[in-house]
């Protein structure tokens, strides 16, 4: 039975597994115990060959608004002033980032209400983002005197460099619309429509060859920040190692002859 009061919850069905992070009382603050069991519901998909695409939301009326404050600021006691503590959030917070982008499935993130700081660096970090029409995103941190240095990663490679210095020195909110404009998210669809268009994507992910989806992440991320002439061969390496793929050569066999693509086999 699954734990309704679990700082994070994991459901799956048809191939899809849905996170949803359960502190609504809190707008789904990134808390201690929140990062650790969003690291262990990863861990647990990235090894589930069942499923094929994953769906990231929050429960309640906002995404995530980023770190836990209060948390943070009670490790002002400690002897160093809570130095020590900061360091290992913030490094267990980018890893969790870093397994998000390294899971073989793509990750969708269903974003309603407020996404900042260390909430907007989820959306950024995620594979794809729908949002509701009154959805907004920040990089606030800059308003109370601490940069949004860790979430600038993730939005640095998702938007222009312009657009992403606009948003962490001004610290002000975007709306969903601007968000799709700059390209942080993907789409924008009514609220009362949100659920139904992640899952829609994902089941359009979950009827593509797993093979080809892993294979096709990974090198997107990886062929990222290399040269042009080092992107071409390690993807050209890499669409090799996809022909090899026995769903490939099923999948290829089926568009010459017309037939309706088999259904994969993961191999």
């Amino acid at each position: 039975m699954t734990d309704t009061s679990a700082p994070v919850l994991l459901d799956q069905s048809g191939g899809i597994a849905t996170i949803t992070l359960n502190r609504p009382k809190s707008m789904n603050a990134l808390s201690e115990d929140m990062l650790a069991a969003l690291q262990s519901a990863l861990d647990q998909i990235a090894s589930d060959r069942s499923v094929r695409a994953v769906i990231l939301r929050g429960a309640g009326a906002h995404f995530c608004a980023g770190h836990n404050l209060k948390e943070m600021t009670a490790r002002r006691e400690d002897a160093d002033g809570g130095k020590a503590y900061f360091n290992t959030l913030f490094q267990t917070c980018s890893k969790m980032m870093m397994s998000i982008v390294t899971l073989p499935q793509p990750v969708i993130a269903e974003v309603q209400g407020i996404a900042t700081a260390a909430g907007c660096q989820l959306v950024a970090t995620c594979d794809l983002a729908v949002a509701t029409e009154t959805a907004r995103f920040a990089t606030s941190g800059v308003n109370i005197g601490l940069f949004c240095s860790t979430p600038m990663v993730a939005l640095s490679r998702n938007v222009p460099r312009k657009q992403a210095m606009e948003m962490l020195l001004l610290g002000e909110f975007q709306t969903a619309e601007r968000a799709a404009e700059i390209g942080l998210i993907n789409s924008v669809v009514p609220e009362a429509e949100l659920s139904d268009a992640t899952r829609k994507m994902a089941v359009t992910i979950v009827g593509k060859a797993p093979v080809a989806v892993k294979i096709g992440k990974e090198a997107f991320y990886n062929q990222a920040d290399m040269d042009l002439a080092s992107a071409y061969a390690y993807t050209g390496a890499a669409m090799a190692e996809n022909m090899m793929a026995r769903d490939t050569e099923r999948g290829i066999d089926a568009f010459i002859s017309k037939k309706p693509m088999p259904e994969w086999a993961d191999d």
